[in-house]
């Protein structure tokens, strides 16, 4: 990495978009209450052993939507409490996420909330709106990157050396990794829809059969949409046609009979003499005509009723023949909606249907011979993809190497080397060709070994480290945490370390919890936890030091005791080295 160099993009770093500006921590292991205000740079947290220092990492850790232990409650607390501030710009990735669930941001800050209660409930809230602990740690992916003891651990699984790598290779390798994948995801489905052709074969052609013989019920009945319908209403018509007929001739013989006399009158006649009565006395109230008027219309509406009862009664059927026929129609219609659908058009639809699905099951040799050339083009393919991919892992790997191992000769490992190792699969996966294994010869001549058997924990820490480096361009977070990086190391190595963590702050907020005073010497900012004599961390524990202050936890630091003038001579000397440093 080119230490002078601030890594931009869109004309801003990384710490530009999203910072974390507070944390605020309230019974929470040792500490009490507490709050950091944390700036961009670099910011590092120190203190005796057993003072709570490494309580902030575990802070941030629940704040981003790590696991809930209720054993991390302060003893006699009902709940711990994590509060953190965190500057987006609008356009960050998370500043969008969060505004999708709900949260709100207060002049481009987003506060996140997580409780832990002693019983072991645990909630969070972003922005006012509750999330669950998984969003946060969705989101603090692109948010913050936590090393400690586990996340060196993390480093020495294949899966994350090879995303490294990955990460590592740039555009033309991650383009390599995609068309790959895409492949290998279709030649997948196609293989498993092959095998499910092949393999279900006996299945389908029962299901073929099954659909065949129900085509061909429907077939010879002939159902027509809608007949089931209008053949209920026909079958009922028949059934009651002398019933029928009756009531139409005793209608119209109520309003027009043939036998009609004064003693025997019908409607028509009735309302005829009700007419002309008032029409016989009209000339004595003129309101009577419009009352005779109502009554004339009576009349032809009654004499068109009566004209359309006997037509109705006229073209009833009382066919025996047909009755028969219909109610076996019925019986045949009934049959097959039992079997295929509730009404005959749904018997029509599932026929439709089944028609379709008969002419996919009868095309199963021409799909097989498809899926198969598909197939064996898509394996041709995934091969010349691999072997693309391949390449391009092995460019970036020897890039990787000589980049890592450059760094480690400057944290003092001078004749160590880092090897990527490309060890090829059996068969192919999902993620390429072959496993990917980062390696440490630890002086020449000897054999490279992987991280996890070839170096010691000081070694891992400083590798990590150099590989934190070397991938901070191709993998930006805005903000890391490193927890006792440092452990195991000391001296040269130590001032080593320090330098590039300052580097590093360049682009990215960078917060170290150390025991090493030449790796606090290089920070922007410096706070020093303190228990009280009860031993608890108050908010007055937690002190961000002015220079003179930082002057003299140094020197702690280096002497183990305070005031000694040669512990404070050399706490000088580191700010000073670093002040050098800063401004190189």
């Amino acid at each position: 990495m080119d230490g002078g160099a601030e890594r931009l993009v869109d004309g801003r770093s990384n710490r530009d978009r999203a910072m974390l500006e507070e944390l605020s921590i309230s019974s929470l292991g040792v500490i009490d209450d507490a709050t950091l205000e944390l700036g961009p740079g670099f910011t590092v947290v120190t203190g005796e052993t057993g003072a709570g220092k490494t309580m902030v990492v575990t802070a941030l850790g629940l704040l981003l939507g790590a696991r809930a232990d209720p054993g991390s409650v302060r003893q006699g607390a009902d709940q711990a409490r994590v509060e953190g501030r965190v500057r987006l710009t609008p356009d960050a990735y998370v500043a969008q996420q969060a505004a999708e669930a709900g949260a709100e941001q207060d002049d481009e800050s987003l506060l996140l909330v997580r409780t832990v209660s002693a019983e072991g409930r645990s909630r969070a809230r972003a922005g006012g709106a509750a999330v669950p602990a998984a969003v946060l740690a969705r989101w603090a992916a692109d948010l913050v990157v936590v090393h400690g003891q586990s996340d060196q651990q993390l480093l020495l699984s294949p899966p994350r050396q090879r995303q490294c790598l990955d990460a590592y290779g740039g555009p033309r390798l991650i383009a390599a990794l995609t068309r790959y994948r895409d492949t290998f995801d279709r030649l997948r489905a196609v293989s498993a829809e092959l095998d499910d052709v092949t393999t279900r074969a006996r299945e389908r052609a029962r299901e073929l059969d099954l659909l065949k013989a129900g085509l061909a019920e429907i077939e010879g009945t002939d159902p027509q949409r809608g007949e089931d319908v209008e053949l209920i209403a026909e079958e009922s018509r028949l059934a009651h046609g002398d019933g029928l007929r009756r009531a139409a001739d005793e209608a119209r013989l109520i309003l027009s009979g043939d036998d009609a006399s004064p003693d025997n009158a019908d409607v028509l006649s009735l309302v005829s003499l009700a007419r002309k009565s008032l029409e016989s006395e009209r000339d004595h109230d003129t309101r009577l005509d419009a009352l005779a008027a109502d009554l004339e219309t009576a009349s032809y509406a009654l004499v068109d009723a009566a004209a359309d009862i006997a037509a109705y009664a006229t073209g009833l059927e009382t066919d025996p023949t047909r009755l028969t026929w219909v109610q076996e129609r019925r019986a045949h219609l009934t049959s097959l909606q039992r079997k295929y659908g509730d009404t005959i058009d749904d018997v029509l639809s599932w026929a439709t249907a089944s028609a379709q699905r008969v002419e996919q099951l009868s095309d199963d040799d021409a799909k097989i011979a498809q899926l198969r050339d598909e197939q064996q083009s898509l394996q041709g393919q995934l091969a010349d993809h691999g072997a693309a991919l391949s390449e391009q892992r092995g460019m970036g790997a020897r890039s990787l190497e000589k980049s890592v191992t450059s760094e480690l000769a400057g944290l003092a490992m001078p004749h160590a080397s880092f090897v990527v190792g490309q060890t090829p699969l059996e068969t192919p996966g999902r993620d390429g060709l072959e496993d990917i294994s980062f390696m440490l010869s630890p002086h020449r001549g000897a054999e490279p070994r992987p991280l996890q058997r070839g170096a010691s924990g000081g070694e891992l820490s400083r590798v990590m480290l150099a590989i934190e480096v070397c991938l901070v361009d191709s993998q930006p977070v805005p903000t890391m945490v490193f927890d006792e990086v440092d452990a195991g190391v000391g001296g040269k190595a130590a001032v080593e370390i320090g330098r590039r963590l300052a580097r590093l702050a360049r682009f990215s907020q960078v917060i170290v919890v150390t025991h090493s005073p030449q790796v606090a010497a290089f920070a922007d900012m410096h706070y020093v936890v303190s228990k009280s004599s009860e031993g608890r961390v108050t908010t007055s524990g937690v002190t961000v030091l002015d220079e003179t202050g930082r002057r003299r936890e140094l020197s702690r630091m280096l002497a183990g005791l305070e005031g000694s003038q040669a512990a404070l001579d050399h706490a000088d000397e580191l700010v000073a080295l670093a002040d050098q440093e800063r401004t190189a």
